[in-house]
């Protein structure tokens, strides 16, 4: 299994933490983001542990990953950074945002999964947001559910039946892998305009991709979780997460 974490990010909404500093090297209580996440990764078997770098790729001094630099990221979103790295798109990949910490009982869920390509949803997601204030509901990643089957993902669904909310933890085979890549690589040879949420192809989201897979009738299986997660976007999140994981 490949781990691809995606890095290229600003994190502007940090502030001045993030002004000389990747967001996945700020410290939550005595350790980074990037420290949490290793200390999961440590308990599965995987291969490589790929970190897809934008601004301030100096800052990371970590020895046993392997680097992809994201050299347009400041033209990209999380999809066009995702993609720097599609030669490690192969096989078993687990992809994971740069700004969740998240217990093992999470991994552990979504690594034992039998899916070709999966998303990790909290049914229970509402609850993350009590006193959020400067990261709203609205700005959540939702998932619209049809029993195993995602129907819709994207922020704001208004629908309020078997919504859940999307973690930044996708799980492909080595079968999703290859269904994954060959839908962005047809898509960047033919697309044009707007994608999907998104004003281009490669300023997308994860989302984007993941909801044109589900319009091309690919089955994208939700990876219900139960457990310890946070998002760490604003100066609020990085208070909440350091008494959630102190």
């Amino acid at each position: 299994m490949n781990i691809i974490v995606i890095a290229a990010g600003t994190g502007k909404r940090l502030g001045i933490k993030t002004k000389d500093l990747p967001k996945y090297l700020i410290k939550v209580n005595e350790k980074t983001i990037m420290e949490y996440q290793q200390e999961m990764f440590e308990k599965i078997q995987y291969d490589k542990f790929v970190i897809i770098t934008g601004p301030h790729k100096e800052k990371f001094t970590f020895t046993n990953a392997v680097y992809v630099e994201d050299i347009n990221y400041q033209h990209h979103d999380i999809l066009g950074s995702l993609m720097a790295a599609r030669d490690y798109i192969f096989g078993d990949v687990l992809i994971v945002y740069s700004d969740i910490i998240f217990d093992y009982s999470i991994l552990s869920k979504i690594i034992e999964s039998d899916v070709d390509i999966g998303i990790a949803v909290d049914m229970n997601w509402e609850k993350n947001y009590e006193n959020r204030t400067e990261h709203t509901t609205e700005e959540a990643e939702n998932v619209l559910l049809d029993g195993d089957k995602v129907l819709e993902i994207r922020k704001h669904i208004i629908n309020k039946n078997n919504i859940g909310e999307f973690l930044g933890i996708m799980k492909l085979s080595a079968k999703g892998s290859k269904i994954f890549v060959k839908k962005f690589l047809d898509l960047e040879r033919f697309h044009k305009g707007s994608f999907q949420n998104a004003p281009s192809l490669h300023k997308g989201y994860l989302t984007d991709i993941i909801q044109e897979l589900v319009n091309s009738k690919v089955n994208v299986k939700p990876i219900i979780v139960t457990g310890k997660w946070c998002e760490i976007d604003t100066n609020q999140d990085l208070e909440k997460a350091s008494i959630m994981f102190k």
